[in-house]
């Protein structure tokens, strides 16, 4: 794709071909949403509440849910009117730019998005290498606990290195030469993931209570401490009545994997194929995880009870030596070695799903910075032969894998970029004012009150949800760390921003005209 001297953008059209369904949609914003990999972390959660003096006995897992979830349906609405009025590449650094301008809002969308995802994507990977590991020893073979575990726990790290570099590359791999494979294997491995969480939820109710108290037994013995049987952690934290406070510090648990992520499909809406398919991904993408999520805690609650499932959840023992989550509570409450390792590659295949979405979406974020010379136009080339962003997919296997070499060896240290979430969050609060801005300028009637409404409604929530994570920065990972990657972050974009607008000044470019324009398909 040639690029066009002198022109706003860099070409007359992106080059991307509409070859993405409503099923891959769909799959990416299910992807984007982390579901599977929220059932398997909660347990590191939950085990800081008491570190931090604060009780778990009152939280409750499905109220914390259907609250989160509730409280982004205004995000809902946002997401999906604005993607049928901005159906763009690079979804909201679209409308969030073109109402902020182009210093601030890309430099906006640089630090929420572009590299807090490259972080996010070098944890995840790791993520991956843990989950093939912790499925491998549950099912008996301890050569993999190499993988299970992290290096300053005695893990292998130049093992994990290894692996989840060559998966990582096999993806970008995948996404650079068959770009529309690229999406078929997102709704692939979301559908497995989606149909083994299925299967594992009718695992444990099929196992009923004594399955668990079996399970809890045989944690009981491995460990040799009888401090784990069921009875003993169901002593130890007695039910105590519904508290909505303690529930509510669940909600950041929430913000980091679930609920506010639904821009995966509207950064893809320039490749969608129909105006119904942009419409209705996303809430139908909501509705699906909103109901698996919820079950899926429901059913922990239901067949094992609040006390057992909360105490296990916040006994270190429970949740570092035994890996003990959603995923596993199923793998143990069976003695069927085939169910169990069909549950663990359930487990694994949402992990894929999560680094398979997020180096799309990614490249379509970059891309679209670049299309406007925000960023190096080079990363907005297409190759004509492929159809995929090639350039933007290599700088990602390049910075990616590099950060995935980091964590392996400085695990504990960089998992606080988790903490670098905030940076999304107070991007999300721009993206909502944002629309409440465009329901102003541009909307009438009912449609303008809508998008005002649920626009200042959302920015609002993650206001709140940002006064939760630096209030208690020791669980959800706020340190020098975390907070300077974002700091940083935002400041790069800034000066980015200016040297790209000086550099194209001289070839008689303003990039500064670029947004005020809508880019081209």
């Amino acid at each position: 794709m040639t690029e066009q001297k002198g022109s706003l953008f860099v070409r007359e059209s992106t080059g991307l071909v509409k070859h993405v369904s409503l099923l891959d949609a769909i799959a990416l914003n299910i992807s984007n949403m982390s579901a599977g990999a929220a059932l398997a972390t909660i347990g590191f959660t939950m085990y800081l509440f008491p570190q931090f003096g604060i009780p778990v006995s009152g939280m409750n897992l499905v109220y914390g849910s259907l609250i989160a979830f509730l409280l982004s349906i205004p995000q809902i609405i946002v997401y999906t009117m604005m993607s049928t009025r901005y159906p763009k590449t690079g979804g909201d650094y679209v409308w969030v730019s073109r109402t902020f301008g182009g210093l601030f809002g890309s430099s906006l969308s640089f630090m929420g998005y572009t590299l807090e995802t490259l972080a996010y994507l070098a944890l995840i990977a790791l993520s991956a290498v843990f989950a093939i590991g912790s499925v491998g020893v549950l099912l008996g073979n301890s050569g993999l606990l190499g993988l299970a575990i992290p290096g300053q726990f005695g893990g292998d790290a130049a093992q994990q290195f290894i692996v989840g570099a060559a998966i990582f590359a096999a993806l970008i791999g995948i996404n650079i030469f068959k770009p529309k494979a690229g999406y078929k294997l997102v709704s692939a491995l979301m559908i497995i993931g989606v149909i083994i969480a299925v299967l594992a939820i009718g695992v444990i109710l099929l196992a009923g209570k004594q399955g668990v108290i079996n399970y809890a037994a045989s944690v009981a013995a491995a460990s040799h401490d009888s401090t784990l049987s069921y009875n003993s952690i169901v002593s130890s934290n007695a039910a105590s009545s519904f508290s909505l406070s303690s529930t509510l510090l669940l909600l950041p648990f929430f913000a980091i994997f679930v609920y506010p992520w639904l821009n995966a499909g509207p950064a893809v809406a320039g490749e969608i194929r129909g105006r119904s398919s942009i419409r209705w991904n996303v809430p139908l993408a909501s509705l699906i995880v909103m109901v698996l999520v919820t079950s899926a805690f429901g059913v922990m609650y239901l067949v094992a009870g609040i006390p057992f499932t909360n105490g296990a959840l916040s006994n270190t023992s429970y949740v570092i030596d035994n890996f003990f989550n959603f995923w596993t509570l199923a793998m143990g409450v069976t003695s069927n070695a085939a169910m169990q390792l069909i549950i663990g590659l359930g487990w694994v295949a949402w992990n894929l799903a999560i680094l398979a979405y997020g180096i799309i979406v990614f490249s379509r974020y970059m891309f679209s910075q670049a299309f406007d010379r925000f960023l190096p136009s080079r990363l907005a080339y297409v190759s004509p032969r492929f159809g995929s962003p090639v350039v933007a997919h290599i700088v990602d296997l390049v910075i990616t894998i590099a950060l995935i070499g980091a964590a392996s060896f400085f695990y504990g240290t960089l998992t606080s970029l988790y903490g670098a979430v905030v940076a999304s969050m107070i991007y999300f609060v721009f993206v909502d004012l944002a629309a409440a801005v465009h329901g102003i300028r541009k909307e009438k009637g009912g449609q303008r009150n809508i998008l005002l409404i649920a626009g200042l409604l959302q920015a609002a929530v993650f206001l709140y949800l940002i006064s939760d994570f630096l209030a208690y920065p020791g669980i959800w990972g706020g340190n020098v760390l975390a907070y300077g990657y974002v700091a940083v972050s935002f400041v790069a974009g800034l000066l980015i921003y200016l040297v790209s607008r000086s550099y194209h000044k001289r070839k008689g470019i303003n990039i500064d005209l670029a947004y005020k324009e809508i880019p081209p398909d």
